[in-house]
C-alpha cells in the first residue's frame, strides 16, 4: 500500500481519483491547494503525488519547482493538466515530474501510470550546492570557516548579507549528508513537536525573516525551545536590521535570541576578479537543477560581470549576483550568454550614480546658475530615457512644445538631427 497525495482544486476530481485509488488498496490523502499540499508533503512524506497544474493560490509548476529547489522532490510527481496545458506539463518533466496525465483522465491510463511511478527507481538526487563549490575563492573559503566555526558552538545563526537562494547555499553547507532539512517559511500551520522530531539532527532554515508572517514567527519561537534536545541547527537570513523587524511587530525576546550570534557574507566590493568564477558556478547549478535552459557564459560576458559597479553594501551584492545570473539564463535567447545580455539586464547603476555625482558641484554655485545647470541635466536625462522623443518629453516635463524648444535652446541642450527637423 502506497501513500498517494492528490492535489487538485476541483473537489469532483479529488473525490473521483480518491475513490479509484482507494479501491486499488492505496492510502489516499487530498489537498485542495498548494498550501495544503506543502503541509501534507512535509507531514506524510507520500510515496507519490498527483499534482494539478492550475490552482488558485500557487500553480502546480511553481510548487514542483519549489520542491525541486528545496530538495523535497523525493517522491515521483505526476502532473495533471487540461488540453490547453499539455506543453506546460511536458516542460514539467524537465524540472523533475515523472509523467503527466491529460484530463479527463482515462481509468486504465491512470492506473498504469501510477503503478509505473511507484515501481520506478528514483534517480539519485544531485547534492545541493554548498560553499564548498566556491572554495577556490579565498573570500568564500574564509567565510565558510567562520560559518562552520560559529555553527559548531551556536545552534542559532543569523546570516547577514544575503537572503533566498544565496542564504540557502550557506545553510546547505551546514547540513550533514542525508540529514533532514526543513524550511520553516513553507509551513502554513502550527509546527508540532512530532514534526520537529522527524527532522532531528538536521537543519532548520528561514530564507528571509522579513518575509514570514505571524504563524511562521510563532513556529520559529517554538523551534528555538527544542534545538538543543533534538540536535537541530537553525540558520535564519535577513537583509534588514533586527530593529526594523521589531518596529514591524516582532517579539523582542525572539529577535534578541536570533541576534545573539551572527555571521555576514563578505562584500564583493574589492573582489571583482572572483565574480566571474562565482557566476559560472551559479549558472552551472541552475542548469543542473533544471531551473534554467542550457546556458554558458561567453568570455565577454564574464568580463562584463567583472567590471560591474557592485554596490558598497554587503547586504545587497551577493543576492544581486545570484538574481542576475538566474535572470541572464532565463532571458538570454542564445545558449551562449553575451556581454550584450549582461548590459541588457543589469540595472543602469553606473549611469545613475554618475548623474547623482554630477549634481554635487551644483551646491557650490549661486542659486540661479545651479538651477540652470540642474534643468539642463534634467532635460538631457529625460531625452535619453525617451529616445529623443519630444512629444514624450513635453508630456513628462509638463511644458508646451514651443516653450520646450525655447527652453532647450536657452540651456544649450543638444538635440538629434531628427528632433531639430
Amino acid at each position: 500500500m502506497a501513500i498517494i497525495l492528490v492535489v487538485d482544486d476541483e473537489v469532483g476530481i479529488r473525490e473521483l481519483l480518491s475513490e479509484i485509488l482507494i479501491d486499488e488498496g492505496h492510502d489516499v490523502r487530498l489537498a485542495e491547494h498548494a498550501c495544503a499540499a506543502r503541509r501534507q508533503r512535509n507531514e506524510l512524506r507520500p510515496d507519490l503525488v498527483l499534482l494539478d497544474i492550475w490552482m488558485p493560490d500557487t500553480d502546480g509548476i511553481s510548487l514542483l519547482k519549489e520542491w525541486h529547489v528545496g530538495g523535497q522532490l523525493t517522491m515521483p510527481v505526476i502532473m495533471m493538466s487540461g488540453h490547453g496545458t499539455i506543453d506546460t506539463a511536458v516542460d514539467a518533466t524537465r524540472i523533475g515530474a515523472f509523467d503527466f496525465l491529460e484530463k479527463p483522465i482515462a481509468l486504465q491510463k491512470l492506473l498504469a501510470t501510477v503503478q509505473k511511478a511507484l515501481k520506478h527507481d528514483k534517480p539519485l538526487q544531485r547534492p545541493p550546492l554548498t560553499l564548498d563549490a566556491f572554495c577556490r575563492s579565498a573570500l568564500v573559503k574564509e567565510f565558510k570557516r567562520r560559518l562552520e566555526q560559529a555553527a559548531a558552538k551556536a545552534p542559532v545563526l543569523l546570516l547577514r548579507g544575503a537572503t533566498g537562494g544565496m542564504a540557502e547555499i550557506c545553510a546547505r553547507t551546514l547540513q550533514a549528508p542525508r540529514a533532514p532539512w526543513l524550511d520553516l517559511s513553507t509551513l502554513s500551520s502550527a509546527l508540532t513537536q512530532e514534526m520537529l522530531e522527524k527532522v532531528a539532527g538536521g537543519v532548520l532554515f528561514v530564507p528571509d525573516l522579513a518575509q514570514i508572517g505571524k504563524m511562521q514567527q510563532m513556529n520559529l519561537a517554538f523551534a528555538l525551545n527544542h534545538l538543543d534536545r533534538l540536535n537541530l541547527q537553525l540558520l535564519a537570513a535577513t537583509q534588514k536590521p533586527l530593529a526594523s523587524l521589531g518596529e514591524a511587530g516582532w517579539d523582542c525576546k525572539l529577535l534578541a535570541r536570533l541576534g545573539e550570534v551572527w555571521v555576514a557574507l563578505p562584500p564583493l566590493v574589492g573582489h571583482a576578479d572572483e565574480v566571474p568564477e562565482i557566476a559560472s558556478l551559479l549558472l552551472t547549478h541552475f542548469v543542473e537543477r533544471g531551473e534554467v535552459p542550457l546556458r554558458r557564459f561567453a568570455s565577454g560576458a564574464l568580463n562584463a560581470l567583472r567590471t560591474l559597479p557592485w554596490k558598497q553594501s554587503a547586504e545587497a551584492s551577493w543576492s544581486d549576483l545570484y538574481t542576475l545570473v538566474r535572470n541572464l539564463a532565463l532571458t538570454a535567447l542564445d545558449e551562449e550568454i553575451s556581454a550584450a545580455d549582461v548590459a541588457r539586464v543589469m540595472p543602469s547603476e553606473a549611469g545613475e550614480e554618475n548623474e547623482t555625482a554630477s549634481l554635487l558641484p551644483l551646491f557650490e554655485q549661486p542659486l540661479r546658475e545651479a538651477r540652470d545647470a540642474f534643468e539642463k541635466l534634467y532635460f538631457e536625462h529625460h531625452l535619453r530615457r525617451e529616445g529623443g522623443n519630444m512629444t514624450k518629453l513635453a508630456e513628462r516635463s509638463g511644458l508646451e512644445r514651443t516653450h520646450l524648444y525655447r527652453k532647450l535652446k536657452q540651456l544649450d541642450v543638444r538635440l538629434g538631427k531628427r528632433q531639430e527637423d
